[in-house]
């Protein structure tokens, strides 16, 4: 017994000279979905009601700190350390990234390693070992070592170390995502290393590096806030100096959170006009 086929050939005409009948498509309404969502909707409204409703979190407190000097001068600290930390994380990890990709199994051997090592550690312990480091090393070429590495040079020592590991395989990353045959087509052309890399290289990998980057910052400048355990003042320390004083966390934390999502907010869409830029001409960026 034959089985019936399903008829695909387009719609037929009811009377010569007329058009075929459109196909319509309905959809089908999602009734499950838009409860939920009203559901959502509903509990973070009663979320953000309980919050700033609640006078045990003394938003009147938060007003008065949020911009006093000390807050702000630990706000400039933690930026002008995530800052420096990414700038020189990432140039150490492109270095490190280059010295995974070479033909050399000694240097290939070497940025492994320090990859493996560095991502191995907690931030913390490494923070913790450089803050003691003068127990291991009294002195550094001829110099005390308590006298050459204060709080601030410990923390970027530390931080900067450890964001190079995580650098190093995002850069690593960006560059493996460039189609080699594009290489071997700007060799073909005669283009230097140099312009290759320049005009080829870079602008590609860009795509894949951006992303991964951007939260990379935005790690940085909330992991930035460990260095208070080693007395580094930045925006966490400042607001705990206050609050140990005055006795009020709860609001003294806020002021910190809000200024973490405030700048947190502005590098999100900082990042998203970086990766529109480099997404130019690929679906991701129209």
């Amino acid at each position: 017994m034959s089985l019936p086929t399903l008829d695909k050939s387009p719609p037929v005409p009811d009377r010569p000279g007329e058009p075929a009948a459109s196909v319509r498509i309905v959809r089908r309404p999602r009734i499950g979905q838009w409860v939920t969502a009203v559901v959502l909707v509903g509990l973070l409204a009663l979320a953000v009601r309980s919050v700033v409703r609640n006078d045990a979190f003394q938003w009147d407190v938060v007003g008065e700190y949020f911009t006093t000097a000390s807050v702000l001068r630990g706000l400039g600290l933690t930026l002008w350390l995530t800052a420096l930390v990414m700038v020189l994380g990432f140039a150490l990890g492109t270095v490190l990234a280059v010295l995974r990709l070479s033909d050399n199994p000694v240097l290939r051997a070497v940025s492994w390693g320090y990859v493996w090592l560095f991502r191995s550690m907690p931030i913390l312990v490494q923070l913790l070992f450089w803050f003691n480091i003068g127990a291991l090393y009294p002195q550094i070429l001829g110099v005390r070592t308590v006298d050459l590495l204060d709080p601030v040079t410990v923390a970027i020592i530390g931080l900067t170390l450890h964001e190079a590991a995580y650098a190093a395989e995002v850069v690593r990353g960006g560059i493996l995502s460039v189609d080699r045959g594009q290489i071997e087509a700007a060799q073909a052309l005669g283009l230097s290393r140099t312009r290759r890399w320049r005009r080829i290289v870079l602008p590609q990998a860009m795509r894949a590096i951006v992303p991964p980057a951007g939260n990379m910052l935005i790690g940085t400048l909330k992991g930035t806030s460990i260095v208070s355990v080693i007395a580094v003042a930045d925006l966490l320390h400042s607001v705990q100096l206050v609050y140990h004083r005055t006795y009020q966390v709860i609001p003294l934390l806020l002021v910190a959170t809000l200024w973490y999502v405030v700048v947190t907010s502005v590098l999100s869409i900082g990042q998203h006009y970086v990766e529109r830029h480099y997404a130019r001409g690929t679906e991701a960026g129209r």
